[in-house]
């Protein structure tokens, strides 16, 4: 295992952390593999009821590397893009659809394919000092890591035209106007509040938070009436968990549910 990205699992909560500080965790080949393939392991870890994303250092992800980059179209032309499907596509599908809750703790500037990773998360947290920004137009690219998808349903279209042909800095209390933030917290609490509210959907129903996640993309994309037999079909998967089983007769009861993610 790359030491440019961490693992822990604990209680259920399995913490991503990118752990290139000095690069601003700028994305090498060497994090890219590592980073896919940590999130695929969480992904298939049934242990893992919640991921939490973050990063290391001033910054959560710059995006690629240029500098390794320069070298690679030197050396392969448009072959040096062939990352977008080895690597970012994979994290980006990690992240948005692993049966899990997925939290951002974005510590720091989050560019690029940095911000599509976020964008793709459940649930983002921002430090006070981070900030999002596209970045693709400025080195003469289009949108990749999902951005083309995630942000227009994040901000709407106009908006997400307007941020990604005009790249800028968006700094966290923007950022939370806009969508792409749920929470804003100092940077000295950012690490304690996103772990708790990881820790909190580590404890819940994980079934039942991989059929909302399921239910949300699906309807992104199908008519209502579609949608509509999407849910009933997961509804009855919920229903049959032993978590929702649990929750009705806690309900019943008057008491506090406890969800064991079956």
């Amino acid at each position: 295992m790359s030491d440019t990205v961490l693992y822990d699992v604990t209680e259920g909560l399995a913490t991503v952390t990118l752990n290139r500080p000095d690069a601003m965790n700028a994305l090498d080949l060497e994090l890219k593999a590592a980073l896919r393939d940590t999130l695929r392991r969480a992904a298939e870890d049934e242990s893992v009821r919640a991921v939490l994303l973050t990063g290391n250092g001033r910054a959560f992800c710059v995006g690629q590397d240029l500098k390794e980059h320069i070298g690679a179209l030197r050396e392969s032309g448009g072959g040096a893009l062939d990352t977008v499907r080895e690597h970012y596509n994979p994290i980006t599908l990690a992240v948005a659809e692993m049966a899990k809750p997925v939290v951002a703790a974005v510590n720091g500037v989050a560019a690029g394919a940095g911000a599509g990773f976020a964008f793709a998360a459940d649930y983002r947290l921002l430090a006070e000092s981070a900030a999002f920004n596209t970045s693709f137009a400025g080195i003469a690219l289009t949108a990749d890591s999902g951005i083309s998808w995630t942000l227009p349903r994040l901000v709407g279209p106009a908006r997400a035209a307007e941020l990604l042909l005009f790249p800028r800095t968006v700094k966290s209390g923007e950022a939370l106007e806009l969508g792409l933030a749920h929470r804003v917290v100092p940077d000295g609490e950012l690490a304690d509040e996103a772990a708790a509210v990881a820790r909190k959907l580590a404890q819940g129903p994980t079934r039942a938070y991989a059929a909302i996640k399921e239910s949300m993309a699906y309807g992104a994309g199908h008519s209502l009436a579609e949608t509509l037999e999407k849910e009933a079909e997961l509804q009855v998967r919920a229903g049959g968990t032993e978590d929702h089983r649990a929750a009705v007769e806690a309900f019943v009861k008057k008491e506090k549910p406890r969800f064991t993610g079956r």
